[in-house]
């Protein structure tokens, strides 16, 4: 039960996971973290400065933006009140995390902590708010952790009963979008974040071999709270995942540096994931590649926040962030009806991207439509309007629809660029020694990452946070005018399929470079 004078922590309710059933409550010793996030010491998050690319150093950000010293010093007095330890405390990502009994967790912030078994794994739950004494609220703008349910899934496919029929190397996909010839991404880092799995050197190592690259890519790991470079074996798990990013990143651009952030799949340690990939002093990542996400409503509304909050900041470090918009067509797989986005695509501080189906003829494209095989029950390209965030002022004149809901909603566009995703027409990865075919939108936030990075390197700076950028130079993007998504039709411009289109890498690196 909440404690006396402590008031709900807004947009932390949380409901029943669908499908999980309750089986007990949580054992009072069973060790529990919280990641406490924190308001800016500025009272705001910088917009990044996209028309004159001024952005700012990662001191600079924690020195304005940063937690306020007395913000942590408040939080380490809670915790001490209510026998709980501070483990990490960090004013530039304003985060400090807690840890402590569950019988402790659930006194201080008046939860009542459950178990539950569900197929994608068991858990630990609660329901309802998150409570805070007074003296927190508007210090503490969020609590992620004491909820460690499976919070997002990786957007990669591989090929069902229609048999892959044309695919490719990522290097021939770059090809085929005409990315900058002369640019491997040299003195760029891509961070790639992964919620689970792992990658093999060994495996890595010949992969590079099999795509005769003459460099050979550099990719190291972090580990992030209790996540950890952790390979399953299982080449149909995870470790699709984590290969399928880094071949694709490493293939495109092997000068760069790629470094693959491992966190839990819960809120928790995708936030901190992200937070500590954009505040990485050391490793200074110019790209953050992400393929894990799950339908807005899956989220609670201060993850949500939190989330957007941190693209932003990186944003306004000149950090670009892609992630993948799902790939389960317009209902992003929620049976209730309704069309939904996933999130983090949805974030109007994140690139968005959808898949389409290539084809090619020697070196030349020959057809590109939406990725639609729904009725196989092989994947769709995500894409609609979101129930969320507001309509983006770079999107207004997009001709973004209202939404396909009942609700005629106007809100942001998803998705903002596109590329390759049908498993069929995929990529040729190697995991756990096996070579096969992986599509999903999974590969297009690498593929994505990935031009940026030889941009990057191109013009001698960031594009840091890029939409606005992007929604000026439309005659840079291959429309894609065929196909759907379900609910929402490709047409001539932008559309919630494949967004503005697929990219001419070359185009947008000379129309990037004023």
């Amino acid at each position: 039960m909440p404690t006396k004078n402590a008031l709900p922590l807004a947009g932390s309710e949380r409901h029943v996971m669908p499908g999980a059933r309750e089986v007990g409550p949580c054992k009072a010793d069973a060790p529990v973290d919280a990641t406490i996030r924190l308001r800016s010491r500025s009272g705001q998050t910088p917009a990044a400065a996209t028309n004159t690319r001024s952005f700012l150093s990662r001191a600079s950000f924690e020195a304005q933006h940063g937690a306020d010293a007395d913000d942590i010093a408040r939080v380490e007095g809670f915790a001490r009140e209510h026998g709980l330890t501070v483990k990490e405390r960090s004013e530039a990502r304003r985060t400090v995390i807690l840890t402590g009994p569950a019988s402790a967790m659930q006194e201080a912030f008046g939860v009542a902590l459950k178990e539950y078994v569900h197929p994608a794994g068991n858990f630990r739950g609660r329901t309802g708010s998150i409570y805070l004494p007074e003296d927190l609220q508007g210090v503490v703008q969020g609590v992620f952790g004491l909820d460690n349910r499976p919070q997002a899934k990786p957007h990669f496919r591989r090929p069902g009963a229609r048999a892959a029929t044309h695919t490719f190397t990522p290097v021939q996909v770059a090809q085929l979008y005409n990315y900058p010839a002369k640019a491997d991404g040299t003195g760029e880092c891509v961070a790639i974040i992964e919620l689970g799995g792992g990658f093999k050197s060994a495996d890595l190592d010949a992969y590079w071999k099999q795509v005769n690259l003459t460099r050979t890519p550099r990719v190291t790991a972090v580990s992030v709270g209790n996540g950890s470079n952790a390979p399953t074996g299982d080449p149909n798990g995870p470790d699709a995942e984590v290969m399928l990013d880094i071949e694709v990143v490493g293939s495109i651009a092997p000068g760069a540096k790629i470094v693959v952030y491992f966190a839990e799949n819960t809120d928790a340690g995708f936030l901190n994931a992200i937070t500590t990939a954009a505040h990485d002093a050391m490793n200074r990542p110019s790209v953050i590649s992400i393929s894990w996400g799950g339908p807005e409503s899956a989220w609670t509304g201060q993850a949500m926040t939190a989330m957007d909050d941190a693209f932003q900041s990186a944003g306004s470090m000149g950090i670009t962030v892609c992630v993948a918009c799902g790939d389960n067509g317009s209902t992003d797989g929620v049976t209730d009806g309704e069309n939904h986005v996933d999130f983090p695509a949805s974030s109007p501080n994140a690139l968005a991207c959808g898949g389409t189906r290539l084809a090619s003829t020697a070196s030349a494209i020959s057809s590109e439509v939406v990725w639609n095989d729904l009725s196989t029950n092989e994947g769709a390209t995500g894409g609609g309007v979101s129930d969320v965030f507001a309509l983006p002022a770079w999107q207004k004149n997009a001709g973004v629809p209202p939404s396909a809901n009942g609700n005629k909603r106007v809100g942001r566009g998803v998705p903002d660029v596109a590329g390759d995703a049908d498993p069929s027409t995929g990529y040729n990865i190697l995991v756990d020694s096996q070579t096969g075919a992986i599509g999903g939108t999974s590969a297009v936030a690498p593929l994505w990452a990935a031009l940026i990075a030889l941009i990057n390197q191109s013009n001698g700076k960031p594009v840091g946070f890029v939409n606005p950028l992007l929604y000026k130079q439309a005659a840079d993007f291959r429309d894609i005018t065929s196909g759907n998504n379900g609910a929402y039709q490709a047409g001539t411009g932008w559309d919630a399929c494949t967004g503005l289109g697929s990219p001419d890498g070359a185009k947008l690196s000379a129309a990037l470079k004023g």
